[in-house]
């Protein structure tokens, strides 16, 4: 089963380059709109039985043009939304923006007990996203393809988690663009492997 990790298209906050990670959040811009449906057409030949999003407005409005496209209905589920921003959110400045991603580093060395400032920790962090996607394997163990819609940083944390293929330092500094997709393939003897990272080999 390959599972496609979409970033969602481009966001109000991600014009105004702030954190803003709070539910339901922000809705997609006009040319976040043109991205989705650019998207969509990009993976409509693909063998997807399957749409899934976060609990984000951006991640719901991005899933339904591919859905659309693959004449299917976005299913929202719990567990793959972005890490919170803590006290952090809403945030633009340097020292909140390096505070964020210093956290994600330490994460990445296998600091899970770290937390977010006034938010979550990482081992709460990997146990939600990881949850959701074992349930969506026990679910799709049988099909071809399913995509999710999520959330750059959740996506780059949980792909360097399930595969060993994602060298922490590429998840650490590999940043994801709107509608960017990690492509991960399921192991037969469980696990996955990375097919896919954008801008990087493999």
């Amino acid at each position: 089963m390959k599972l496609y990790l979409v970033r969602h298209a481009q966001s109000t906050a991600n014009v105004r380059k702030i954190l803003n990670t709070a539910l339901p959040g922000p809705s997609l811009t006009e040319l976040g709109q043109q991205q989705a449906q650019t998207l969509a057409e990009r993976l409509s030949a693909e063998p997807i039985v399957a749409v899934y999003a976060s609990r984000a407005t951006r991640a719901q409005q991005t899933a339904a043009a591919l859905a659309g496209a693959l004449t299917l209905e976005v299913q929202v589920i719990d567990g793959v939304h972005e890490v919170g921003a803590g006290d952090l959110e809403d945030r633009g400045d340097v020292e909140a923006l390096r505070a964020y991603a210093a956290t994600f580093s330490a994460w990445l060395r296998g600091d899970l007990g770290v937390a977010m400032p006034g938010g979550e920790r990482g081992d709460h962090v990997r146990a939600r996203y990881l949850g959701a996607v074992a349930d969506l394997h026990a679910k799709h163990e049988k099909d071809p393809a399913i995509a999710l819609v999520s959330h750059g940083g959740a996506m780059r944390l949980a792909a360097e988690w399930l595969s060993d293929d994602v060298d922490p330092e590429l998840a650490d500094q590999r940043l994801i663009p709107n509608t960017g997709i990690v492509e991960l393939e399921s192991e037969p003897g469980g696990g996955w492997r990375c097919l896919a990272w954008p801008g990087a080999q493999i």
